[in-house]
């Protein structure tokens, strides 16, 4: 058998203040950090050993993945951060409140961009500070291969590749492996092990430092259970393939 660990950051300043985030490195607040602390509690309850992790360049999930191999003894393990686990680039919104962008540019219209699978944002302007060629931690990426609005199908085009070539080899050598990551990145990993049609994805939800325990068979992995394993704060999942 073969364990799967998916963890959103825990809640960040920005979700906290209800504006669109993004590439943009916010830091967890203190609820946050509880979040993470917790996601330890319930993965040492578990008695899970861990071989090997992977993050994102965002400092949102690169802490809540430090905290919680901290609470569990595990920081030795080795972990790769890559920037194509980040989260969706919501392009010109972000930053926006988004009760203010609804206000502005109505329900419909910011629901379009929130949940729709292939509609992106308008595109953040060049000159924006949230544009991500002002972000020094890009600087060694080609600008024409970093994002500045995407839909859910773009963000899926990019995690997916990244998530097929990187850590599935891991899973099918029965190595037991945890991803912390994002909303939106997470349910391109999501849509992939479930098969998840493009017009369910965007509605799965992912609740925030709330590990999301997958097992599966070594090789072929084949889902044999998915929890979260806070139950409190569980949301709904899609169904097992072929259960």
């Amino acid at each position: 058998m073969t364990q799967l660990i998916l963890i959103r950051h825990g809640q960040s300043q920005w979700n906290l203040e209800n504006r669109f985030t993004g590439f943009h490195d916010i830091g967890l607040t203190e609820k946050g950090v509880a979040e993470a602390h917790k996601a330890a509690e319930l993965i040492k309850a578990e008695d899970i050993t861990l071989d090997i992790g992977f993050t994102s360049f965002q400092k949102r999930a690169i802490k809540t993945l430090w905290l919680t191999l901290e609470g569990i003894n595990q920081l030795h393990i080795p972990v790769t951060k890559d920037w194509r686990l980040n989260e969706r680039h919501y392009g010109a919104l972000t930053g926006l409140n988004k009760q203010e962008t609804r206000d502005k540019h109505g329900d419909e219209q910011v629901h379009i961009w929130r949940r729709s699978f292939d509609v992106p944002p308008p595109q953040i302007d060049e000159t924006s500070e949230y544009h991500p060629s002002k972000d020094p931690k890009y600087r060694h990426i080609l600008p024409a291969s970093l994002p500045t609005g995407e839909s859910l199908k773009m963000t899926c085009e990019r995690v997916l590749p990244y998530f097929n070539d990187q850590v599935v080899p891991h899973l099918k050598a029965g190595s037991n492996v945890i991803v912390s990551a994002h909303g939106n990145s997470l349910r391109g990993i999501l849509k992939s092990l479930f098969n998840v049609a493009d017009d369910k994805i965007p509605s799965i939800e992912l609740p925030t430092g709330n590990p999301l325990l997958i097992e599966m068979t070594t090789g072929t992995l084949d889902i044999t259970s998915a929890h979260y394993m806070d139950e409190s704060r569980a949301k709904e999942l899609p169904e097992i393939p072929n259960a």
